[in-house]
């Protein structure tokens, strides 16, 4: 009995750890978020629109952003699309824009979702309706890397990162969050 569990331990661990740092496919919640240690610089990238325009981060200063690491076959990341929307429909008039971040996913894949995929927001069927952009490995990489999605970053009016989050969004957090930077 002890040779078995010895062998077995080690197993049922590892597939603990790939279970967790697996993002969509494992539904990980982001609870509050992570507060990096000093507020870090946005970093310098262009994405592309679903058109093939560039649109610097960088354009965005000015406004509380949230950049939002997202793809069309991710279910957390379909799940909080509602949360986005109320997002963005609340707070567009105070200063405040969300960048959806389509990653791992093909420009003719994105654009009919977002056109075309009707969400319930408050009892309504809605369509996205913040700006999409296509993400890369590059982009990633250049905050900081995924480690799961969806994964959220809030930027303030100044262009530092002031909080990450992991997983899906949690609604009041985000709310209260996003209120403290307008």
């Amino acid at each position: 009995m002890n040779k078995v569990v010895r062998l077995l331990l080690p197993v049922a661990l590892c597939l603990m750890a790939t279970v967790g740092f697996s993002g969509c496919k494992g539904g990980a919640s982001s609870g509050g978020g992570t507060q990096p240690s000093a507020l870090a610089d946005e970093p310098n990238v262009t994405f592309k629109d679903l058109q093939g325009n560039s649109v610097p981060l960088s354009g965005f200063k000015g406004k509380v952003l949230l950049v939002n690491f997202w793809g069309t076959w991710c279910e957390p990341c379909r799940g909080e699309i509602p949360i986005l929307i109320r997002l963005q429909q609340n707070y567009s008039g105070k200063g405040f824009t969300l960048l959806g971040v389509a990653t791992n996913d093909d420009v003719s894949a994105v654009g009919p979702f977002v056109h075309n995929t009707q969400f319930n927001v408050d009892g309504k069927q809605e369509t996205m309706n913040y700006p999409i952009v296509m993400g890369s490995d590059d982009i990633s990489t250049k905050f900081g890397g995924l480690l799961g999605m969806p994964t959220s970053y809030l930027i303030n009016r100044d262009g530092k990162i002031v909080k990450r989050y992991i997983g899906s969004l949690n609604e009041a957090q985000i709310v209260k969050d996003v209120e403290s930077q307008l």
